[in-house]
């Protein structure tokens, strides 16, 4: 077991990395004599496979579950569905004193944590996550959100969840598209932040059947704890965190969030922020290679013509646009970003052309 934490004063937290940790959910929730309602939110599958025998267990010793199944994908993340969840809440007479437990995705995460936000002026909550990319990435750092009008979270709180629970046992179940989409986002933090774990990571990729996945769950863990301690609110480094983001929020929208997962939009979004930084200098031609042959050692789809018009203008309604300019993440070399906002359409736009290659 290892534990990684979250250092924001008051609002510090834990992320417990244990193998079969959601066999004992109750250790690290709040004393159940103190809770009227546990509302556990998933989706219909998570909940035949783990939720039900988790409600069951919970239930025994003092907690009263409510449980609340979504629709599969992102779909989920919808102002409407999100109305439903309060209602049910509100029929189930929930107060400032229950708690939510998310056990799921990105997605059920997202909205989770969106509802604890925003219910009550804000109540407790937990992250479960049940996905290797929500493992290493969404369920860490409080982000929340919906999506609204065709925009990815345009709708959305950073919100601190009480602790986040991890357990790699759960990948055994994961599709391995899933896991090849979580795969992105490991790829990510080495790119931006710790060149040796990327050199690590490109020896692992050869062999994904036999990924060490709870040790890269761990470092990733760290790295995004040590960011979101230092920029809670995205007001300067935790914003490396979205490399590989414009372009891959972009697809996302262009393709329709049902026909690409996120993680392999952001392995798409970071070739294109990897070339580049290499047109502009940033990154040397050595540095570009090995990164370019790291991800393209996932299994990816691939892509249909790629239309670089339509994918601008998804990006030019980015919400990463301050006073009319885009903050673009990229690479000074594997393990080194900067903030540019010198960017230009030409290059996005060439960038793109890379994705037909593919």
């Amino acid at each position: 077991m290892s534990e990684v934490i979250v250092e924001l004063g008051y609002r510090t937290y834990k992320i417990i990395v244990k193998d079969g940790s959601i066999n004992t959910l109750q250790e690290n929730l709040d004393d159940h004599k103190r809770i009227k309602n546990l509302v556990l939110i998933s989706h219909d599958s998570l909940m035949r496979f783990y939720g039900f025998s988790i409600k069951e267990n919970l239930e025994k010793i003092g907690y009263k579950v409510i449980d609340i199944s979504l629709p599969d994908g992102d779909s989920s993340k919808d102002i409407e569905i999100y109305k439903s969840i309060i209602e049910k809440m509100i029929q189930s007479n929930c107060d400032r004193t229950s708690i939510i437990v998310a056990l799921g995705g990105g997605v059920v995460g997202d909205i989770s944590g969106f509802v604890a936000s925003s219910f009550m002026r804000g109540i407790n909550y937990y992250q479960v996550p049940t996905t290797l990319l929500s493992m290493v990435d969404s369920s860490i750092g409080g982000k929340t959100g919906l999506n609204f009008s065709n925009k990815k979270n345009a709708i959305g709180s950073i919100y601190q969840p009480d602790a986040v629970i991890v357990d790699p046992n759960l990948l055994s179940t994961l599709p391995f598209a899933e896991k090849v989409s979580g795969l992105g986002e490991i790829i990510k933090y080495g790119a931006i932040y710790d060149r040796n774990f990327l050199v690590d990571i490109s020896k692992w990729i050869k062999n994904i059947d036999n990924f060490p996945y709870s040790k890269a769950i761990e470092r990733c863990c760290q790295i995004k704890a040590e960011i979101v301690s230092k920029d809670e609110r995205e007001n300067g480094l935790r914003r490396i965190l979205n490399f590989g983001h414009t372009i891959g929020h972009a697809l996302e929208s262009f393709m329709g969030y049902e026909n690409i997962r996120h993680g392999e939009a952001v392995s798409f979004g970071m070739k294109c922020s990897t070339w580049i930084s290499h047109k502009k200098g940033f990154l040397s031609t050595d540095d570009y290679n090995l990164l370019i042959s790291i991800i393209n050692q996932l299994p990816l789809q691939k892509l249909s013509a790629v239309n670089p018009e339509k994918i601008m203008h998804y990006i030019e309604f980015d919400k990463k646009h301050e006073n009319g300019k885009l903050n673009f993440i990229l690479l000074k070399g594997l393990g080194k970003v900067t903030i540019s906002q010198d960017v230009t359409k030409n290059e996005i736009l060439e960038s793109l052309q890379v994705l037909n290659e593919n």
